[in-house]
C-alpha cells in the first residue's frame, strides 16, 4: 500500500450528529412505530437524498405532499424544522479531525451528501467546517454518493491519488463505492473505533 497522504471525511453521522427523529419523535408523540413508518415510507432517505443531489427543497416538498396529502403537515416539518434535526458536533471525531489537520503529512477534505440550500446553515453552526482544505457538497455538484461522478469530482478537484487516500463514512454503501475506485475506506461507527481503524493505516491521532 502506498503511503496515505489524504483523509476524506463524510460529515453527517461522522462529525455532525444529524437525525430527523429529533423532530419527528415529538410530532408523533413519542410513538416510535408511527414515526419510523413515516420516515421509512414517506419522508424516506431516498427522498431526502434527492434534495441532497440538488433538487429544490420547495419542489421536493410539494411533490411529496401531492403524493401523500394526508401527511401535508408532517412532510412540511422536515425542512422547515431541519435545523432542529442537528444534535451538535460528534466531539470525539472533531478531536480526531483537529489532530489530522495539525499534522502537515495530510491533506484533509470533506465529501458530503448535503443540500446546497441547508449547508450554509451548517457552515454557520460549526467552525470546524472551515478547517478543511476543501469540501465537496453534493447539492452544489448536482450528484451524490454513491455515484462515481462525485468521487471523481473530489479526486480531481483536490489532486488526490485514490490509493493514497482514506475515505471515512458511516454509510457502508458509500464506502463500497469508494473502494471500487481504489480509495481506501473506513466504515465509521464511533470515534474510538475510528482511532483504531486509522492506526491500522499507521496513522496515530
Amino acid at each position: 500500500m502506498k503511503k496515505i497522504n489524504t483523509i476524506i471525511f463524510d460529515l453527517g453521522g461522522v462529525l455532525i450528529d444529524w437525525n430527523p427523529e429529533y423532530v419527528f419523535k415529538g410530532i408523533f408523540n413519542n410513538d416510535h412505530k408511527k414515526m419510523r413508518s413515516f420516515l421509512d415510507n414517506i419522508c424516506t432517505s431516498d427522498w431526502n437524498e434527492n434534495q441532497d443531489a440538488g433538487y429544490p427543497i420547495k419542489q421536493g416538498t410539494e411533490d411529496l405532499v401531492s403524493k401523500f396529502p394526508e401527511y401535508k403537515f408532517e412532510i412540511e416539518q422536515f425542512y422547515s424544522r431541519w435545523e432542529e434535526m442537528i444534535g451538535g458536533p460528534i466531539q470525539g471525531t472533531v478531536n480526531i479531525l483537529d489532530s489530522l489537520i495539525k499534522n502537515d503529512d495530510f491533506k484533509v477534505v470533506a465529501l458530503t451528501n448535503w443540500s446546497s440550500e441547508t449547508f450554509p446553515i451548517a457552515l454557520k453552526m460549526f467552525e470546524f467546517l472551515n478547517w478543511f482544505d476543501g469540501i465537496v457538497v453534493s447539492g452544489d455538484e448536482k450528484t451524490r454518493k454513491p455515484f462515481k461522478e462525485i468521487y471523481d469530482i473530489c479526486l480531481n478537484r483536490f489532486d488526490i491519488v485514490a490509493n493514497q487516500a482514506i475515505f471515512i463514512d458511516d454509510n457502508l454503501r458509500n464506502i463500497k463505492a469508494a473502494k471500487k475506485l481504489g480509495i481506501n475506506g473506513i466504515h465509521y461507527e464511533n470515534p474510538k473505533q475510528l482511532k483504531v481503524a486509522l492506526k491500522a493505516f499507521n496513522i496515530k491521532v
